[in-house]
């Protein structure tokens, strides 16, 4: 996995082991105030859907997880992508570079991994920095009402594997139909 620096933190990333688990579990639940996307990380685990080389976690220096991200087996039309869900980092670490460092390994792992295409569901003004952009401007739709800008798409190597285009198929977890 990679490393990455902040001004104030030095942030090493890992894939997470099972003994992060019940840790992710707790930084979820922080992160968002709220048990939906600490359980839909539980589910994804129990899921077909689930890659575990491609849940990473970031820590600081002394080895205190601050941040994971998850990826899973989603697919735009027929072709195989990953979703991007959920991302959590502790809330005293948040905007600290900690969010940033686990999308990015996350992404570094899954190009490594000869994945192709991600997609998601999240802030329109945080994923544009990684290279997300709309994925309605690729033809990829989404059973979900949900805000055009939030709906987010990325090619992991746009050269040789533009977006398709088709319909955003998640793993069952996630409830989009």
């Amino acid at each position: 996995m990679s490393s990455s620096s902040s001004s104030s933190s030095s942030w090493h990333t890992r894939v997470e082991t099972p003994s992060d688990v019940p840790t992710v579990r707790e930084l979820t639940l922080a992160a968002f105030g709220r048990p939906m996307e600490a359980d839909l990380l539980d589910a994804l685990r129990a899921d077909e859907a689930w890659i575990g080389g491609l849940s990473t976690v970031v820590t600081d220096a002394s080895g205190t997880l601050a941040g994971h991200v998850a990826f899973t087996r989603a697919h735009i039309g027929d072709v195989p992508a990953l979703a991007l869900a959920p991302v959590s980092v502790r809330p005293d670490r948040q905007r600290s570079g900690a969010g940033s460092a686990v999308v990015l390994a996350g992404l570094d792992a899954a190009r490594a991994t000869g994945e192709r295409f991600v997609i998601l569901l999240g802030h329109p003004s945080y994923y544009p920095r990684f290279g997300f952009g709309r994925a309605s401007e690729h033809g990829i739709v989404l059973t979900l009402d949900a805000p055009d800008e939030a709906w987010m798409a990325l090619s992991l190597d746009a050269e040789r594997h533009p977006l398709p285009s088709g319909t955003a198929r998640w793993a069952a977890p996630f409830g989009i139909a």
